[in-house]
């Protein structure tokens, strides 16, 4: 009964989404309030019968109610608790339910926090949001329902793919969901700024918080991703390129520019026209990734294979929503006039540059994704483009952003001066500079990455922690701890890339890797670390059975790690996977993986040193941190500074 109560909650759902938006949106066309403001409780709604919805499906999983054709196919009741609570989103049908209530919580965040909104942009806004709903909402009620029942339901499921079956995987999905979807709001907000026909200030000052969440989310979601590959595929890598990597990537690039834009928009009143641009295609970006997931156009550890249906409805909204966005673009970008001017050097500059820089960035690696796919539509040929080209295509250009970013913090509004800037980066450019040749000198024969790699992190770190000290004036540290909470938010942002660069660069260059066949109880050397397989054992897990090695580490003869790497069966999808063991450390992991058994005796074993390698992710966190603090700032807080803005009359409707 709760299975058909939470199917009638999400039709429902749907019917108050078209509600949402075509009531608001003839209600500020009239000029009628009582229209208008349907949008606020229509929002809170669609989100509480879709929560209702979600909470229904996620109880079916739980109960391994089997009856439902979607627990069938996707748990198994030997399985633990946590892998039937994220098998709910471990599938297209209740991944895209998923999608559906984070895209109504923004929603309703809206209705509930922006009270200090021009009452007709907000029924704009929120009208904006129900029709992405409506779109979604038919989406999944027309072609993939997740309350389907079984006429015979069977007396137990075909579990998860055991790939999946990791916490990195439980909270991976609802972090970069909540970035994709919450890039909507932006989306949102310029659609709706693109009817009225005004972008202002105030406009940047709102679309800000919402965007900075988006990022800060896919910012925790895409590093997520990278720490389950790492540890979990057993190849040792944290990033390969992958179509999917990268379509979670490319909007991150984008809503990366966008804020960056929206500074300038809501400080001098310039890139009116760009930002709104931006703020389309970062949500455009977002959807084409939901389609290169779900259309089953590739083949991925990361992708849902489905059926072509799916992918031909998932490409008309992306048609609907991008190209009526672009298009209401093109009539109305003439009006958005640009009222700041600004000099060649300044901080508007700045950010135009690095705006830039990203966006190009973006595009390539938007076409190495897409090149193969319409290479083989196009000419029947099969291509592939791989690692080597992204990395050689797109590294100039976060090497141009790295270099940019510090000048660009350091430099004034409208009109700056580039020599007082650069004195002020001095000890910056000589830290980085003398820890690049420590680098290269104690890594001589390596590849020359690590000590740019080196150079460009210091000189970003660095960099924002001087932008920090030079906002306290002759106050000196006194004053450091009252800086608005923005500032700091920038600056940590700011290191937090920083960091992120300085690991990716030093663990590329200075990896070691070995692989071999090793026999029990014979040690070997792997760099400055003595590895000994010592024993394997057969393990019975809850719902797997377990080839479980015992690895001793040591460095000069002392113990360093105990570790257990383990080949896994799982009987009931009939497929292994492999788990690695890692000892982590701030500046090294030993990362072992256990193969099959050799003929002859012994069992092939994979054994890297990855130095730095935690700072990868450390960064990455510390970008979240950073989009958190400055979210928590009181003048970056939703609808901050509205009450500037002349609130639009409305009338009632007659």
């Amino acid at each position: 009964m709760l299975v058909e109560l939470g199917h009638l909650a999400l039709v429902l759902a749907f019917a108050t989404a078209l509600i949402q938006t075509a009531v608001p949106l003839i209600g500020a066309q009239k000029g009628w309030s009582n229209w208008m403001e349907v949008a606020i409780p229509a929002a809170l709604s669609q989100f509480l019968l879709l929560a209702f919805s979600f909470a229904a499906l996620a109880g079916a999983f739980l109960a391994s109610d089997f009856s439902v054709a979607l627990v069938y196919q996707n748990s198994h009741s030997a399985k633990p608790w946590l892998y039937k609570l994220t098998g709910v989103w471990g599938n297209h049908e209740g991944s895209m339910l998923l999608w559906l209530l984070i895209l109504a919580l923004f929603g309703a965040a809206v209705a509930w926090w922006g009270t200090n909104l021009p009452l007709p942009l907000r029924a704009r806004v929120l009208a904006v949001q129900g029709s992405i709903g409506a779109a979604f909402g038919a989406f999944i009620l027309f072609t993939s329902n997740p309350f389907l029942r079984l006429d015979i339901p069977p007396l137990d499921g075909r579990d998860l793919n055991p790939l999946l079956q990791d916490p990195g995987l439980a909270f991976h999905p609802p972090f970069l969901y909540l970035g994709y979807v919450g890039l909507s709001m932006a989306y949102s907000f310029s659609v709706a700024a693109l009817i009225e026909g005004r972008v202002d200030a105030a406009w940047g000052r709102w679309v800000r918080p919402w965007t900075l969440a988006a990022w800060m989310f896919l910012t925790i979601g895409i590093a997520l991703g990278s720490w389950w590959a790492y540890y979990e595929l057993g190849w040792g890598g944290f990033w390969f390129w992958d179509p999917v990597e990268n379509a979670s990537f490319v909007p991150w690039l984008i809503a990366a520019a966008l804020l960056h834009s929206a500074i300038v928009v809501e400080k001098r009143e310039a890139l009116k026209t760009w930002t709104v641009l931006l703020a389309i295609l970062a949500f455009a970006f977002a959807l084409l990734g939901t389609f290169i997931v779900r259309s089953g156009i590739i083949t991925s550890v990361h992708a849902f294979a489905t059926d072509p249906t799916r992918g031909v409805f998932i490409l008309a909204i992306f048609a609907l929503f991008t190209g009526g966005a672009l298009i209401l673009f093109a009539l109305r970008a003439p009006a958005l006039e640009a009222r700041g001017v600004f000099g060649l050097v300044s901080r508007e500059s700045g950010l135009v540059l690095n705006n830039v820089l990203l966006a190009v960035s973006a595009f390539v690696v938007l076409v190495g994704t897409l090149w193969p796919l319409i290479a083989e539509m196009t000419t029947g040929r099969v291509l592939s483009v791989g690692p080597p080209f992204f990395e050689a295509a797109f590294t100039p250009f976060m090497v141009g952003v790295a270099v940019v970013l510090p000048i660009g913090a350091l430099l004034a509004w409208k009109r700056g001066n580039l020599r007082r800037a650069m004195r002020t980066l001095m000890p910056a450019a000589l830290l980085a500079f003398a820890l690049a040749a420590l680098v290269w000198t104690v890594g001589t024969g390596r590849p020359i990455l690590a000590a740019l790699g080196t150079a460009l992190g210091v000189w970003i770190v660095a960099g924002a922690a001087l932008d920090l000290w030079s906002r306290t004036g002759r106050s000196g540290a006194a004053r450091l701890l009252h800086l608005p909470r923005a500032d700091w938010g920038k600056a940590v942002a700011h290191a937090g890339l920083g960091v992120t660069i300085l690991g990716i660069s030093l663990l590329m260059a200075w990896e070691q890797e070995d692989i071999r066949t090793a026999r029990l109880g014979e040690a070997f050397a792997v760099g400055a670390y003595t590895i000994t397989l010592n024993a394997v054992e057969e393990v019975e897990g809850p719902n797997y059975r377990s080839l479980m090695g015992d690895v001793t580490v040591e460095r000069d003869g002392r113990p360093v790690a105990r570790l257990h790497p383990e080949k896994r069966f799982y009987p009931v999808a009939g497929m292994p996977t492999t788990e690695a063991a890692i000892d982590n450390g701030i500046l090294r992991d030993v990362y072992v993986v256990l193969g099959d058994p050799q003929q002859g005796g012994g069992y092939a074993v994979r054994t890297y040193v990855k130095p730095f390698a935690n700072w990868i992710w450390g960064g990455a966190i510390l970008m979240a941190l950073g989009g958190l603090l400055s979210l928590s700032d009181r003048r970056h807080r939703v609808a901050a500074g509205a009450a500037r803005m002349a609130q639009g009359r409305a009338l009632p409707a007659e």
